[in-house]
């Protein structure tokens, strides 16, 4: 048993699907946080589940473990082979198997993006609303049970997934869940593949709930003093039940990184919030009146609409491209990028708190956040050849995740745990921890799927 005859059984029953080439092998051991690069043993490229399945069977016997890849942003090293093993290159799996207009879901191969789904979705007058910034595989995404701009009014992944189908540790194929929107028939097994990062099992087919394309789009961005009375200004709006489709927040830092990034930004160097509003014409009528009448109260300035596509395209642009925008605030450096999860009433405490502790430090770290939903990030930005900037951030990412955790939130909203915040999942969830890695025991006795990642079970 080892991982090279695993290898080589491999390449005997797949052929040119197994790389074992350097070049390709480092592609696939790289990430967009601070991890160090981590190639695996060989990459493998499955053109069906049946091939998945083929692979786990192999390597299960073997002892060697599989990491499935999707695009690979790995922001808390997910997708590292930390043990070696296999990359499971999952984007060859990128067909849409079936769409259902009248029942309102799709059926997706696991290497579909979510711009390549939407762009087929077009002429259905439906799309799948979920959006983490990136364009991001939705395996990938319903592995990190990702979320991101839309998910105050559509809610994150796990709301999203109506059934899946998964390889298990030993190459068994199930399905969980169906079409139908609600049943009592047993543990919710999809929910409990949901966010587990490939550790339980590889997801190879996916069903997932679409909506209906708003009759109309607005978006607008406006200007604060503080955080405080952005944060303030968003939980009004939550309170009353103002069906936001997107309300996220850009700090000062943030604005001035986002205005030198795109030259066709001119906002003023101070606290944002970039909203937009979906509906009939009557409806976000009545919205953005009561949105800009809280906006007033707080001390906001008036709207600055983004009416057309174009506008709106470009706005919306701007803020996907926070990542980038900050990157390049310090050319060559690299960038730790984390996020917390709090009740929005300690919402504005959270940031607060994060943006003083950053301004005291050594390094810059502009904060964003879909805060509709509690959730902000923070891009630490760092020498890569400096182990003390790299203490630095991690320090202050630690605070970050005790501060969430004191105000009854959470270590992550959505990037998930991987590697990187291993060490918090004790404090946040006790001896439900165990329980976590009993089930990983129970489904995945010899540890091949994805092992070392969010549990720790030898």
């Amino acid at each position: 048993m080892s991982i090279d005859s695993a290898i080589g059984r491999l390449s005997e029953k797949l052929g040119r699907q197994v790389s074992t080439s350097m070049a390709i092998r480092m592609e696939h051991g790289q990430n967009e946080s601070y991890f160090r690069v981590t190639p695996p043993d060989a990459v493998v490229r499955p053109k069906s589940t049946e091939d998945v399945a083929r692979v786990v069977r192999i390597c299960a016997d073997e002892g060697c473990p599989v990491i499935a890849r999707g695009v690979g942003t790995s922001l808390e090293g997910h997708a590292l082979a930390i043990r070696g093993g296999i990359s499971l290159d999952m984007a060859g799996m990128d067909t849409v198997l079936g769409i259902n207009p009248d029942d309102m879901d799709v059926i997706v191969q696991p290497g579909v993006t979510r711009e390549q789904l939407n762009t087929e979705l077009r002429a259905t007058g439906l799309f799948f609303p979920i959006d983490p910034g990136a364009n991001a595989t939705l395996g990938g995404m319903a592995s990190t049970r990702a979320s991101g701009t839309t998910a105050v009014r559509y809610g994150t992944m796990k709301d999203n997934v109506l059934a899946l189908e998964v390889v298990m540790g030993d190459g068994r194929i199930i399905r969980t869940g169906n079409r139908a929107r609600k049943s009592s028939a047993g543990y919710d097994l999809t929910a409990l593949f949901v966010g587990s990062e490939g550790t339980l099992g590889i997801i190879t087919e996916l069903t997932l709930k679409l909506h209906g394309q708003p009759e109309s789009i607005s978006s607008a961005v406006c200007a604060f003093d503080d955080v405080d009375s952005c944060v303030r200004t968003v939980i009004a709006t939550i309170q009353l039940g103002v069906p936001i489709a997107r309300i996220e927040l850009a700090d000062t830092a943030m604005v001035r990184a986002l205005n030198a990034w795109d030259r066709d930004m001119d906002l003023p160097e101070k606290p944002h919030l970039f909203m937009e509003f979906h509906g009939t014409p009557g409806a976000i009528a009545e919205q953005e009146a009561t949105v800009a009448d809280l906006v007033s109260s707080f001390g906001g300035s008036a709207f600055e609409w983004a009416t057309t596509a174009e506008d709106r395209s470009a706005l919306w642009r701007a803020r996907h491209n926070a990542y980038f925008a900050a990157k390049a605030m310090r050319p060559g450096c690299r960038v730790v990028t984390t996020d917390v999860c709090v009740p929005i009433s300690r919402l504005a405490e959270a940031i607060s708190e994060t943006a003083a502790e950053i301004e005291a430090s050594p390094i810059d770290g502009p904060i964003v956040g879909h805060v509709g939903d509690g959730n902000f990030h923070a891009a630490l930005l760092i020498d890569p050849e400096s182990q003390d900037e790299l203490a630095v951030a991690k320090e202050l990412a630690g605070k970050m995740n005790h501060r969430a955790l004191r105000l009854g939130g959470t270590i992550t909203g959505e990037h998930g745990i991987g590697v990187g915040k291993i060490p918090f999942m004790a404090e946040e969830h006790g001896d439900a921890w165990a329980i976590m890695a009993d089930l990983k025991r129970a489904i995945d006795p010899g540890d091949v799927m994805n092992p070392g990642k969010i549990v720790k079970i030898n």
